[in-house]
């Protein structure tokens, strides 16, 4: 009998620590040990002198990391379990730690990079993505909210561009992810080997530099003259009623119809929660992620989108409230209200 192979796979070469996710079949999408296994290799590398530097990247071709492991969430949300709410904790506490980890903490956001992936990378002091990248936030289009800390990243993004990618529940290229925020570096996936060999000796700067070159031009850059006048205003009705009449057309009526076909209830609590965002430390903004998740866990929509768009794949999610004039500052309001188990509980950031 073959031995089952660890959901996150540990090495040590010269001085540098990898941590590899290594479910490449269910593209290495995050259950509760893995994100354990990851927080506890890092609390015990923090104190090794040894290691320099950390490494993150994914097992396979296709990517990094699929996120969570969805359908895991969907069962308990079916069932009004709380197992999700407990992984949640365990996840978004990582996230914090990876931000304020004391070392070179390189990650390897190559292929399919989404949901908790980016939690997992983004938050790192070194980000390479690649031709091959394609950074996913499909939160508000399966009745969910941006998490792991994106809200805190995205509300940081040129003008209004992170809006725009959490209301249309958009993907990034590697060029893209550079120029809102979300990477550093554009090394060619051919070259990632060498890099890695490199890391083992080499202060992670110059290993990185020495492999990185210029990425393409960001797509989204160019679009921001029509991105930011629609995306600036305060509600979601506004903001599909600016890209109606926008003269940019057919691109402008395109993101409207796919801003359209989300959660009209997400659409409504990311939006908020990115305009608060802006004022927030990291920490602040995960724990109000944690309440908008506990209060997602519980709502119909969150079912209903994960069962159209991954269980089923009919693509028609029926949304309740179906329209964004249904939805009211009261139902808005408990997103961000104390969990009936309590807050995450995140210490401040240490100066």
């Amino acid at each position: 009998m073959n031995a089952v192979e660890p959901g996150v796979r540990i090495t040590v070469e010269g001085h540098s620590g990898r941590i590899t996710l290594n479910r490449p079949r269910a593209l290495n999408a995050l259950d509760h040990g893995m994100v354990r296994t990851i927080g506890e290799t890092l609390g015990e590398w923090e104190n090794d002198s040894r290691i320099r530097t950390v490494i993150l990247d994914g097992s396979g071709e296709r990517g990094l990391c699929a996120g969570s492991d969805i359908r895991s969430i969907y069962d308990d949300a079916r069932t009004g379990g709380t197992a999700s709410l407990e992984f949640w904790r365990d996840e978004y506490r990582l996230n914090a730690q990876i931000a304020r980890f004391s070392k070179e903490y390189v990650a390897v956001m190559d292929g399919l990079v989404i949901g908790g992936g980016v939690g997992l990378s983004a938050h790192g002091s070194i980000r390479i993505v690649t031709e091959r990248t394609r950074i996913s936030m499909p939160e508000t289009s399966i009745g969910f909210t941006p998490d792991v800390g994106s809200s805190y990243l995205l509300s940081r993004s040129p003008g209004e561009l992170g809006t725009h990618a959490a209301l249309t529940a958009g993907s990034l290229g590697g060029s893209d992810a550079i120029h809102f925020g979300l990477a550093d570096y554009y090394v060619p996936s051919k070259k990632l080997p060498a890099l890695m060999i490199a890391l083992a000796t080499l202060p992670a700067d110059s290993a990185v530099t020495s492999f990185a070159e210029s990425p393409p031009e960001s797509p989204l850059a160019s679009e921001r003259i029509w991105i930011d006048p629609c995306f600036r205003a305060d509600d979601v009705e506004e903001i599909v009623y600016r890209l109606q009449a926008s003269t940019a057309g057919d691109k402008a009526n395109s993101a409207a119809a796919k801003v359209l076909a989300n959660s009209p209830t997400a659409l409504k609590v990311t939006l908020r929660a990115l305009r608060s965002a802006r004022e927030l430390s990291l920490e602040a903004a995960i724990e109000q992620e944690y309440r908008m998740a506990a209060a997602g866990l519980t709502s119909a929509d969150f079912v209903e989108g994960i069962r159209a768009q991954i269980i089923d794949r009919d693509h028609h999610p029926q949304w309740s409230p179906a329209t964004l004039e249904e939805v009211d500052e009261q139902l808005v309001d408990r997103y961000f209200s104390v969990p009936e188990l309590g807050d995450l509980g995140l210490p401040p950031a240490q100066n």
